[in-house]
């Protein structure tokens, strides 16, 4: 494919800054490109890579200077970047239509203009909308919905139930619905209570590879509009995440915890039940969240401090060797002048 730079800024809304004209037929990293390559710096780290490059444009943020080299200037490199991806390199699926391979049961509502791969199943009473992409060794349920456009990535279990929005994509080993965790008496008789709620999924969601949401106890566990969730995350029972927000990987959310808007969680967080995180938090990775956060707070840690005092714990931890020494100097110290107090006494 091959656009000239012109067509390229036009598309992602940029300015150029040198030739218009050139031809660029692929995206390339940085320290890779060459002739007829675009490549992009989001990083400021990268901006000395800039005069090593031997890419024909580069994607740079505003106020990049770089002489000699053919840039173009736009507010967000990194979201550029991703829609020439999209463009140079659209995805093919590889599958049209219905294979008669794909296990159907009776009383399923598949739209003929869905696309189901060989060995899926999909139960009776199931609803897939036109559009959607069913991969092979796909379960899903008894009375699940699934949305336009979505795509449902090999092996992953969808269990009855549950709801799937529109251009939602699960990637493979996604499990939605599982029983939540609940259990009486716990460490005795470990009485099992019934899990009787749903998992809703809203549009736009993006979950990755083997994480798993559980079904809630009663009502549902609910992913708002536009969620992102990264690789092994676990969503117990009637969690619910507002739209927008973001989670990086191995973190885990246990039952009953509220998670506002536009919320960023880092990686290897571990939050207890019956939270609340208000909207546009940050936490910082590996952070453990014993109690509610307020709107707007960003901060990390275990347990969870504003980002002024976990900075400052943070850094006291590496002064402990040193603070170590000091004090057994000091109670050394202190224990001489007992010892000629004491003998002082005595005299």
């Amino acid at each position: 494919m091959g656009m000239t730079l012109n067509e390229i800024a036009r598309i992602i809304g940029g300015t150029v800054i040198g030739r218009d004209d050139i031809i660029i037929n692929n995206i390339m990293a940085i320290e890779d490109a060459r002739e007829g390559d675009i490549t992009f710096i989001a990083n400021a780290k990268y901006v000395k890579k800039l005069k090593m490059t031997q890419a024909s444009a580069i994607i740079a943020p505003p106020q990049t200077a770089a002489e000699g080299k053919t840039l173009v200037i736009v507010v967000d490199p990194y979201a550029a970047f991703g829609k020439l991806l999209a463009l140079f390199y659209p995805w093919e699926h590889g599958q049209k239509g219905i294979s008669p391979d794909a296990y159907i049961e009776e009383g399923a509502i598949v739209s003929p203009e869905a696309n189901i791969f060989p060995k899926a199943f999909i139960s009776r009473g199931t609803k897939v909308e036109r559009g959607a992409f069913i991969y092979p060794g796909v379960y899903i349920g008894r009375n699940v919905s699934i949305g336009e456009n979505s795509v449902i990535y090999a092996n992953v279990t969808i269990y009855h139930s549950c709801i799937i929005g529109k251009r939602v994509i699960l990637h493979s080993g996604v499990i939605v619905g599982a029983d939540g965790f609940g259990f009486a008496d716990p460490g005795k008789s470990n009485s099992k209570i019934p899990q009787v709620g749903i998992v809703q999924i809203d549009d736009d969601v993006e979950i990755g590879a083997n994480t798993t949401i559980d079904r809630a106890t009663l009502g549902k566990t609910w992913l708002g509009r536009n969620v992102k969730i990264d690789n092994l995350v676990q969503i117990a029972h009637n969690v619910v995440i507002g739209e927008n927000s973001v989670i990086a990987a191995q973190t885990g959310i246990s039952g009953s915890t509220k998670i506002g808007k536009s919320v960023i969680i880092g990686g290897q967080v571990g939050i207890v039940g019956h939270i609340s995180i208000g909207d546009h938090v940050m936490i910082g990775a590996s952070s453990n969240i014993h109690k509610d956060i307020p709107a707007g707070q960003i901060g990390g840690g275990s347990p969870f401090l504003p980002s002024k005092e976990w900075l400052r714990v943070e850094s006291s931890k590496v002064k402990l060797p040193e603070i170590r020494v000091k004090l057994q100097r000091l109670i050394k110290y202190v224990e001489q002048l007992e010892a000629k107090i004491n003998k002082t006494g005595k005299e």
